[in-house]
């Protein structure tokens, strides 16, 4: 475990060295839940990633033992302090509770459906069937605020990013990039191959907290009809 400075007003805790779906998920996670049970003086956010916890600190509100420490040095010392003496477990196994996501696959909602099929060689209803019977662990959020970057898709539904990004994807789209699967939480441009949507609010600057999915959460994409879609969105 490793701490990096990142600007003049935060740090990176490197907790692993390689993304693994679940060991350096978790190693992350708990981490992070000793940082914050900490609640060190001065800090002021923690941004938990693949494999990093960003540590972001009011430099104001740090008092170094003395002319010659700095701020990072500070909270670097501070923070193996408090992991060492964490009896820190890279294998622990989060309790998170499984969040359903309805999802409708209608061709209307799923321009790259097909793409996504033909690539895994297989008809688009298999797709659907085995994108929407896993669970998956959302990494990391980011890109746009709310953006849940979820492991555990099928290798087989793996399918490179497009090679020309669209300029305008909707809000709620579900999609495919990489190894990896994810939703669209606003209207923004975007690589990812579209293969449904889902009617849910996944980031609301109003709401506490703001972004509906979190790293750690479990997800299962549960398949609607059209018509259930516009309920739900309605």
């Amino acid at each position: 475990m490793r701490t990096e400075p990142l600007g003049d007003a935060a740090l990176i805790v490197r907790v692993a060295e390689e993304f693994h779906p679940r060991n350096s998920l978790n190693a992350v996670l708990m981490a992070l839940r000793h940082l914050q049970a900490a609640a060190i003086p001065g800090v002021i956010e923690l941004a938990p990633a693949y494999t990093t916890i960003g540590v972001f600190y009011d430099p104001a509100r740090i008092e170094p033992a003395g002319p010659d420490e700095s701020a990072f040095d500070l909270l670097a010392t501070r923070i193996q302090s408090i992991l060492n003496a964490s009896a820190f477990e890279k294998e622990i196994e989060e309790a998170a509770p499984t969040v359903e996501v309805p999802v409708c696959y209608d061709r209307e909602f799923a321009p790259d459906l097909e793409a996504v099929a033909r690539h895994a060689g297989l008809p688009g209803e298999e797709v659907v069937l085995r994108h929407s019977s896993e669970i998956y662990r959302v990494s990391c959020v980011g890109f746009t605020p709310g953006f849940p970057y979820l492991s555990g898709l099928p290798p087989e539904l793996a399918t490179p990013r497009r090679a020309s990004p669209r300029t305008e994807i909707p809000a709620g789209a579900v999609a495919i990039g990489g190894t990896q699967t994810g939703i669209y939480p606003r209207k923004s441009p975007g690589g990812w191959n579209i293969i449904g949507r889902a009617p849910l609010r996944l980031f609301d600057a109003k709401r506490e907290p703001p972004a509906f999915l979190h790293a750690g959460d479990r997800v299962r994409f549960r398949r609607i009809s059209r018509e259930e879609f516009d309920t739900l969105s309605g």
